[in-house]
């Protein structure tokens, strides 16, 4: 019972299946959870923003600082300023869903591999445009080459950079599902240590619950570090990948 609790953070299940034009376009609990707290974080945090005496809004501010001074200015410079209200969004989004997704019964949305392949895919739309619009398309295109680079080897060059912007896309969709999916795994397998023990000895099970449980109390306060620590990095590496395609390298 405990452990199907600790799976239904992670398992996604279809709770409506649609067929459109041959295409399953099934509703699925992640989907779900994901949409439903999008709606909330656009209620909350203009609610919030507007409740000056609160020490949540003094919380959230100090953190839209850190993203904006930290991340977006420290690896864009001051031109990147404008852009803060959309790194702020990744990070909290990433930061929300994966905290909400802690309490019991809930969905850790990041833990699914379509949904931090999403996050993925809009940091790659948003290097190849800003990229497209600060240098122009045929400047933008050259700048994947290295000035100065040996004629021979440019070709060979471009192939690369075109496959590293794409690595690097990949890199950042997994990275983030294996880092939330991986607290889970680790809590799942501490707790089944408990029920493997137990048969095989009644004494033995009681004995293997205290290290069992605090092994899985110390890895959730990890996860809890972690998500932090995750939000902030998929933030950084947009920020530095969107500075890189802005200037010329």
């Amino acid at each position: 019972m405990i452990v199907d609790s600790l799976e239904h953070h992670i398992l996604d299940h279809a709770r409506f299946h649609l067929n459109i034009f041959g295409y399953n376009m099934s509703i699925t609990d992640h989907l779900i959870f994901i949409t439903a707290m999008s709606i909330l974080m656009l209620i909350a945090f203009p609610i919030i923003a507007r409740l000056k005496h609160w020490k949540i809004n003094s919380l959230i501010e100090v953190m839209v600082l850190f993203v904006r001074d930290d991340i977006v200015i420290a690896s864009m410079g001051k031109e990147g300023e404008k852009y803060t209200p959309y790194f702020c969004t990744l990070f909290f989004m990433i930061l929300t869903t994966s905290l909400v997704g802690m309490i019991p019964f809930s969905k850790t949305v990041t833990g699914n591999l379509s949904v931090t392949g999403g996050l993925a895919l809009t940091t790659f739309l948003l290097v190849n445009f800003m990229g497209i619009k600060e240098q122009g398309l045929i400047k933008y295109i050259k700048s994947f080459v290295p000035a100065g680079a040996p004629p021979l080897l440019a070709p060979l060059m471009f192939v690369l950079e075109i496959i590293g912007l794409f690595t690097k896309t990949i890199a950042l969709a997994i990275r983030l599902f294996a880092n939330m999916i991986a607290g889970h795994i680790v809590v799942i397998c501490f707790i089944s240590l408990i029920f493997i023990f137990t048969q095989m000895n009644l004494i033995s099970g009681l004995i293997t619950i205290p290290p069992s449980v605090g092994m899985s109390l110390f890895v959730n306060l990890l996860e809890i570090l972690i998500i932090f620590i995750q939000a902030y990095i998929f933030t950084f590496l947009t920020a530095i990948f969107t500075s890189m395609a802005i200037h010329e390298h």
